[in-house]
């Protein structure tokens, strides 16, 4: 990777060698004897990394490194040391230094930080991008944050289909925003001001998806005593979002289908068609085309569906966006709690890029809040935080990290849904009873209650 660096050390040997060095590399250098020349350059022309010498006369790297950060807080900058210098290098990490090198420096290591300082600094110059878009909630880059090619063409995809209106299927891991692109394709599009209706297949009773899809007439079956509409009519102009539509069960997908076809449907113990005008997206996290192949879709209703198609990437394929991601989430989770945001170390970044992220998105998300809340002032990295389902002893089973994993899954579902069990149970997926029992198991609250 390419970019500027300024190069800080009184001593012209150290200074002129460490500027060849990265000149070959393919770095644009610029040098400085000491800090009151080297603020000067900054403030001409702000550079991506600054590299400087810890022990300087007149003033320290440490006092450039304040001034650097006084002109510009995103700007990276890394500090030559001493062997026995180590303790205040690693103090000066604490007050917002990148990285710090020990004399005599290992040139190629030395290319390895630079690169990854300038990674850092242009990820926040993205990050201001970001932050800009972000206030302009119209734009479609605050809702789907990435610049990986995949994530460019989901966007793009996105606001392609948006203004037609045709059905789509949306497909993607567990965590990768499928609900989030549904309601972009909502939001951008002509249906806009109507409902957005969000129904999660997994998580209806067989016995129960009739009437919750298409609503009863009073006295339909056992405990029906009005009538009630479903969620076809209740999303009447607007988009109606089928989410684990694999899980719908056989018999069922054929009355959608027929929906679908003649956009009509029956309340239950109704015999009047009613008119339906709703968008569909069907999100799915397999492929349909091949659950369909194999009799666990139907295939007409695939084909019924597939006119329009959009495929979420799992965060482990998408680069860089994991960092740009975390940013953003921790970001905004440190000024929502009034934090200070805790800068993140070349391990952090190296962490996080190695991560394979099961969870995607959402569980990229949850570290992030969990960093920015709290973790990181007490001292821990951000491998530390993916080393641990908890803030306490490490897990080392299986079963101990897929359980740390439930819980926080659960507790960030409770937060963010502001204690809703029912909106909670849907998100998720599961019966109110087994929300219940893990909640039990596992000591979470309500936001804002006492009880468990």
């Amino acid at each position: 990777m390419s970019g500027s660096v300024l190069v800080v050390d009184d001593e012209e040997i150290v200074r002129n060698s460490v500027r060849q060095w990265l000149e070959l590399g393919g770095f644009t250098v610029r040098a400085a004897a000491g800090a009151d020349e080297a603020i000067r350059l900054v403030t001409e022309s702000p550079p991506d990394a600054v590299l400087t010498d810890f022990r300087m006369p007149h003033r320290s790297g440490l006092d450039l490194m304040r001034d650097v950060h006084r002109a510009d807080p995103d700007i990276p900058v890394v500090l030559l040391t001493a062997h026995g210098d180590v303790p205040l290098a690693v103090a000066a990490m604490r007050e917002g230094a990148y990285d710090f090198l020990q004399k005599p420096h290992d040139p190629e290591l030395l290319s390895a930080v630079m690169t990854r300082a300038i990674e850092r600094r242009q990820l926040k110059l993205q990050l201001r991008q970001l932050s800009d878009r972000l206030a302009a909630p119209g734009e479609i880059d605050a809702r789907l944050v990435g610049l990986s090619k995949a994530m460019v063409a989901v966007r793009a995809g996105i606001l392609e289909l948006a203004g037609h209106d045709r059905d789509v299927i949306v497909t993607g891991e567990t965590g990768t925003g499928k609900e989030v692109v549904a309601r972009a394709l909502h939001d951008f599009g002509p249906r806009a001001k109507a409902p957005f209706v969000a129904v999660n297949c997994a998580a209806i009773p067989a016995e129960l998806f009739e009437s919750e899809l298409f609503g009863h007439e009073a006295g339909a079956f056992t405990g029906a005593r009005g009538a009630r509409i479903g969620k076809f009519e209740h999303a009447s102009g607007g988009t109606l979002l089928l989410d684990e539509i694999e899980s719908m069960p056989l018999p069922f997908q054929a009355k959608i289908l027929r929906a679908l076809q003649e956009r009509t449907i029956e309340r239950v113990g109704s015999n009047k068609l009613l008119p339906i005008d709703v968008r569909v997206v069907a999100a799915a996290k397999g492929d349909l085309a091949t659950e369909s192949r194999q009799g666990r879709f139907r295939s007409d209703l695939y084909f019924r569906l597939a006119a329009a198609e959009i495929n979420l990437p799992p965060l482990r394929e998408r680069g860089n966006d994991v960092l740009l991601l975390f940013e953003h989430f921790a970001a905004a989770a440190a000024k929502g709690a009034g934090r200070p945001m805790s800068s993140l170390r070349a391990n952090d970044l190296d962490a996080l890029l190695a991560h394979d992220w099961p969870g995607n998105v959402r569980e990229l998300k949850n570290v992030a809040e969990r960093y920015a809340l709290g973790l990181a002032a007490t001292g821990r990295s951000v491998a530390e935080i993916l080393r641990r389902g908890e803030p306490g002893a490490p897990q080392r089973t299986l079963a101990d990290r897929v359980a740390a994993y439930e819980r926080a899954l659960i507790e960030a579902a409770l937060r963010e849904h502001d204690g809703s069990i029912a909106a909670v149970t849907e998100e998720l997926g599961v019966p109110r009873r087994t929300l219940n029992e893990k909640m039990a198991k596992y000591a979470l609250a309500r936001p804002g209650r006492k009880d468990s």
